[in-house]
């Protein structure tokens, strides 16, 4: 099958950056006179989550070191509902893994997926709690604030999601994502939400914003009682300050990788258009991909292969670096089966590039308009096919090299956009 002449593209993003991290967010902090707060001695419980958020040991550094110089004694607590395979020791070497630790940070890191319920809802739902962080004298909530990939509200991805989800653990996980099917999120997350800063502590947050090239963008740090109001705002921000792709209509997404350190969904479904049907685009996203090829997990996502069940193509190794418990224990929980589900896997990415364009309606295959990412996080620089070339003229924000033929080897595999 003859098959496309591809362009090495480079996209230009509006990208403002935090130069001096440990600064900005002891700088942040400062704002809020938390020794005002905070006695001596006390103890505060620091969340740290499973995303793959940029400069994140740092940031956490940085909290520890600015409790720890106003008297207090942090401590970190894994905040990642059923990540890390729902256990204890998962979670703890997720963190590790970001270079959260306890040598890093000069303070310890409490893992358990041991929680407590403080109250319930209006609606009936039991509030759970990180054991550790509930016997904390105080707690302070810091996230990155996105686009959900499942979600639409004034809030989506932030501090709120933290007590939710991260805070809630495996077993408030589970109950939220059920209630999903009940109530709607904006009626849980403000429910939950207003239950745990009533009855848990909650001192402070510190909310992250990153650019479109996976750089620390913006630190807010943010008092509890402004948590919504300063979460819409800062959605905003972010969505604007989202990478993207190149062009909004897509024949066959080739993704180099996919995993939870690049989104909750594995891929972002901001990015790719798939936010509400995994398998088709709709009028509510702003992409249209036909099929999605996926090439490879990451190493940091740790086998959870969450986010593989919405491309309709995908190759043998992937599925072989697939930790099917891991990864259906997150599906379950996040109330997403089909999120794991297995695309056709073929030997070769030719083999499974020809059979993906074989299904795109009546365009030539040569003709057909592809383009390959590194992942949904990292779209600085793409592959585009010969398709776009009319379009790239036009575009100031594109840099484009080619045209060449697609990059496959004597066997028949892509090399990687970034390798």
């Amino acid at each position: 099958m003859p098959l496309p002449n591809m362009f090495r593209v480079e996209q230009r993003f509006d990208a403002p950056k935090l130069d001096d991290i440990l600064a900005a967010v002891d700088a942040e902090l400062s704002k809020l006179m938390l020794g005002e707060r905070i006695g001596a001695g006390e103890s505060v419980a620091v969340t740290a989550g499973s995303r793959g958020i940029a400069n994140i040991a740092v940031i956490t550094k940085a909290v520890v070191g600015h409790l720890r110089g106003i008297g207090a004694e942090p401590f970190v607590v894994p905040a990642m509902g059923s990540h890390g395979g729902g256990t204890a020791e998962g979670q703890a070497g997720i963190l590790a893994g970001y270079g959260i630790t306890e040598d890093f940070l000069g303070c310890p890191v409490r893992s358990s997926m041991e929680t407590v319920v403080v109250a319930e809802t209006p609606q009936g739902i039991p509030v759970h709690f990180d054991k550790h962080a509930h016997e904390a004298d105080h707690v302070l909530v810091a996230g990155r604030v996105k686009p959900h990939t499942g979600f639409v509200g004034e809030i989506e991805s932030g501090l709120h999601k933290m007590m939710l989800i991260g805070l809630g653990k495996h077993e408030g996980a589970k109950i939220y994502h059920r209630a999903i099917q009940d109530f709607s999120f904006p009626e849980i997350v403000r429910a939950v939400g207003n239950v745990v800063l009533e009855c848990c502590g909650v001192v402070a947050g510190l909310a992250i914003v990153e650019n479109a090239y996976d750089e620390t963008g913006l630190v807010e740090a943010v008092r509890p009682e402004e948590f919504y109001e300063r979460e819409v705002e800062l959605l905003k921000r972010a969505k604007a300050w989202m990478p993207r792709l190149p062009f909004d209509d897509v024949d066959l997404l080739i993704v180099d990788r996919i995993g939870k350190d690049i989104s909750g969904s594995g891929m972002d479904t901001n990015v790719i258009g798939r936010k509400f049907n995994d398998h088709a685009a709709t009028d509510r996203d702003n992409v249209a991909c036909r099929r999605i090829l996926v090439r490879g997990l990451t190493e940091k996502t740790h086998g959870n292969g969450l986010g593989i069940g919405m491309a309709e193509f995908t190759l043998n190794r992937v599925v072989d670096q697939i930790d099917h418990g891991i990864s259906s224990i997150n599906a379950i929980t996040g109330g997403h089966p089909t999120a794991v589900m297995i695309p056709i896997a073929f030997e070769t990415d030719r083999e499974a590039i020809e059979a993906a364009l074989s299904t795109c309606g009546l365009v030539e295959p040569e003709n057909a308009k592809v383009v390959q990412i590194s992942d949904t996080l990292h779209l600085r620089h793409v592959l585009v096919s010969e398709a776009y070339a009319a379009r790239l003229e036009t575009r100031d924000d594109l840099t484009a090299e080619g045209p060449f033929p697609m990059p496959l080897d004597d066997v028949g595999n892509l090399a990687d956009v970034d390798g």
